[in-house]
């Protein structure tokens, strides 16, 4: 795939990628930061890509691993209480993105790739590089925790 290619591809892809490390990481510097890596990180190995049919899911996994370098960055560089509080304080308290951040990692991850970044359960499945069965189990938890926890708030 030669670069003028990649960068189309990027570019449809932004606003999913965006999306998804904003989700990913709650914060809009660390979603445009942990973007722009992926994209930097993908272009200098896109040689590395043996499915290009693939493209999508192999750029998704670098900005979940981009997304997950973030957060440990910035664990180690601010405690909790000194981050400055943010604009999207009334859209970080909906109910559903908090129960969403409260699973468990591996559940998230599925929930977020495939309700909003639109991906499919196989496209899930391999953008984690896990069985496809095993992403229809998580997915299947997820579902049954956000459930019992969204229900839970409403009595």
């Amino acid at each position: 795939m030669d670069k003028d290619i990649y960068a189309d591809r990027v570019e449809q892809m932004k606003p999913r990628l965006y999306r998804m490390a904003l989700l990913h990481t709650g914060n809009e510097t660390m979603a445009v930061d942990a973007v722009d890596e992926a994209v930097y990180r993908g272009i200098i190995s896109v040689k590395k890509l043996r499915e290009p049919a693939y493209f999508e899911t192999w750029l998704m996994r670098i900005l979940i691993n981009e997304c997950k370098k973030a957060h440990r960055r910035a664990r180690r560089e601010a405690p909790l209480e000194t981050i400055p509080e943010s604009a999207q304080e009334d859209f970080d308290s909906l109910p559903l993105k908090e129960a969403i951040r409260q699973l468990p990692q591996e559940l998230r991850e599925v929930i977020l790739l495939r309700y909003f970044s639109g991906f499919t359960l196989v496209e899930t499945a391999k953008c984690l590089k896990i069985p496809q069965g095993t992403a229809a189990t998580r997915q299947r938890r997820a579902l049954q925790l956000l459930k019992l926890e969204l229900s839970d708030e409403e009595d």
